[in-house]
């Protein structure tokens, strides 16, 4: 368990991206896909400018799409029940998981934050006035409770999960949500669920949404974002799940920051929505994640855990280097052998080094099989 007061800014994520465009490298570094959104997405954002789509929407986003997510989530697996004070539109994932902190966090409140995990947790707890907790995933990224419920205390406001998980790919079952319930079900702690990847689980795996546990509801902000879904971040669309008294709240506060999220994608994302296929995507993501684990094996790279969910696949380096620190061996790899990658210690908060990096696979199969086939042949 680490407590952190502050926090460093990363410019190292844009920087390995920037090292990969000097170097005319494959970039697997960012989660961002680089093919196209469906020409279905693109008419209705059309049609949306032809509209009078041009003004704020509501505070609670678009009527349209508040009633589209309703209906989706009805007919998902692991279906979701919603009424429309549980639903609210935002403008990214980053501004609600901001946002929700801000509706529970008291000075000194302390959030624990897992890691490896995305780097804007912890500047998002300091800037709301709280403390971060770093508790670590075991060796093989898999929960040991007992030290979990070591970073709990008096002073715990909330916890932040991310499933599916970035960067290790990790899902949590039915069974992880419900013992982290027995953690905190005797104190005042709430949950924000970054489901942003939820998608995307592969092979037999499937989503299942804190959202749905009865009693983590009741403290629960849950994130989804259709830039993810439909490959579109730049639209800059999400939603949030969380019942009705702390959606008020939370409006409460984004009344005061965004107001409103971008009202022509609002409107196009409504009608999409009623058609889109959830599960056209996750073939189409798990097809580039099975074409990135085959073509890996004839690399000196070790996957030693298939991801089950996201965008990211974890590798183990040290067949090629025991000296270099991964930070080094991404900058090498991506400046000397044309492959960009990032190292797993950029998802700690104050970790120098590991044994692994992490590749995205949401990209055009094209770019996968030449970035694999040149470290093949360059490593």
């Amino acid at each position: 368990m680490e407590k952190v007061y502050g926090f460093t800014h990363y410019s190292f994520f844009s920087e390995m991206s920037e090292l990969a465009v000097k170097n005319n490298s494959f970039d697997l570094s960012l989660g961002l896909a680089d093919f196209d959104i469906d020409p279905k997405l693109k008419a209705f954002l059309k049609e949306a400018a032809d509209f009078s789509t041009h003004h704020y929407e509501p505070l609670a986003g678009n009527p349209l799409l508040i009633d589209s997510i309703i209906r989706y989530n009805s007919r998902r697996n692991n279906s979701i029940f919603l009424n429309q004070n549980e639903v609210t539109i935002t403008p990214c994932a980053t501004f609600t998981l901001y946002t929700a902190l801000k509706c529970i966090i008291n000075q000194g409140d302390e959030v624990i934050v897992i890691q490896p995990s995305y780097y804007t947790y912890g500047p998002s707890i300091v800037l709301n006035h709280g403390t971060p907790v770093y508790y670590n995933l075991e060796n093989d990224f898999t929960i040991n409770w007992e030290k979990l419920g070591d970073c709990i205390s008096e002073k715990t406001k909330a916890i932040i999960v991310n499933s599916p998980q970035n960067p290790t790919g990790k899902v949590w079952s039915q069974k992880d949500w419900n013992q982290l319930y027995e953690l905190i079900k005797n104190q005042e702690t709430y949950l924000i669920s970054e489901e942003i990847y939820d998608t995307y689980c592969y092979d037999e795996t499937s989503h299942y949404s804190a959202f749905l546990h009865p009693e983590l509801k009741k403290r629960c902000f849950c994130i989804f974002s259709f830039g993810k879904m439909f490959h579109s971040t730049g639209w800059k669309v999400s939603y949030l799940l969380s019942c009705e008294n702390l959606t008020a709240k939370f409006r409460c506060h984004q009344q005061y920051i965004s107001y409103s999220a971008n009202s022509p994608c609002q409107y196009a994302i409504a009608k999409y929505l009623d058609i889109f296929d959830p599960y056209h995507n996750q073939n189409l993501m798990q097809k580039k994640r099975d074409i990135f684990n085959e073509l890996i094996k004839e690399t000196p790279f070790i996957v030693e855990h298939i991801a089950e969910g996201a965008v990211f696949q974890v590798v183990n380096f040290r067949n090629v280097s025991t000296t270099m620190t991964d930070v080094e061996f991404s900058k090498w790899l991506t400046v000397d052998k044309g492959v960009a990658c990032l190292p797993l210690s950029a998802f700690y908060n104050s970790k120098n080094n590991s044994d692994y990096l992490r590749f995205s696979f949401a990209k055009n199969d094209e770019l996968i099989t030449n970035a694999l086939e040149h470290l093949r042949k360059t490593l």
